[in-house]
């Protein structure tokens, strides 16, 4: 294979079989590929919370926020091959991930518990309301499939909001 070969490979469209037309495939890609930006967002964050979570209920904290984390991180594989199962495609590097994302970082020396729970909490929230604007787009399209996945992932975003809240509710 000389260079041009190569060239034209890496040029060449992905062309992966899709019954959903081009547009369709565009905007359902498009909007998969922000929610699983916020998805790695979050997953960083909720880990980022979980190795300096400190304080008397340090234990439980931990063990909540790596269980959360573990399950965002679950969700990341899922979307990307969505996106490409449908004939388009995804997030390709940490810098693109980091243009579209929405979820704010959040790299304070030091953050009380309370703070980084309540933090997650809403972020829980807002991944809750991205994924469904994720699902209208879907609905528009009668892309059933894709809609399918996202109710569950919206249910796991609503729990750990719960569990979030419950955490930090002051008797």
């Amino acid at each position: 294979m000389d260079i041009e070969d190569a060239r034209k490979r890496r040029e060449a469209p992905l062309d992966t079989p899709s019954h959903l037309g081009s547009n369709v495939t565009r905007d359902i890609s498009a909007a998969l590929t922000v929610l699983l930006a916020d998805v790695f967002a979050l997953y960083v964050k909720t880990k980022n919370f979980h190795w300096h979570i400190s304080g008397p209920h340090f234990r439980d904290y931990h063990l909540l926020l790596d269980e959360q984390a573990a399950q965002i991180f679950a969700m990341t594989d899922d979307i990307a091959e969505r996106a490409r199962k449908i004939g388009g495609t995804t997030i390709r590097s940490i810098s693109h991930i980091a243009r579209v994302k929405h979820i704010e970082d959040n790299d304070a020396g030091f953050v009380t518990p309370e703070d980084m729970l309540a933090e997650l909490k809403e972020d829980n929230r807002a991944l809750s309301r991205r994924m469904r604007q994720t699902h209208n787009v879907c609905d528009e399209h009668g892309d059933v499939s894709t809609a399918s996945l996202i109710e569950n992932w919206i249910d796991e975003a609503e729990s750990r909001s719960w569990f979030l809240f419950e955490a930090t509710r002051r008797a």
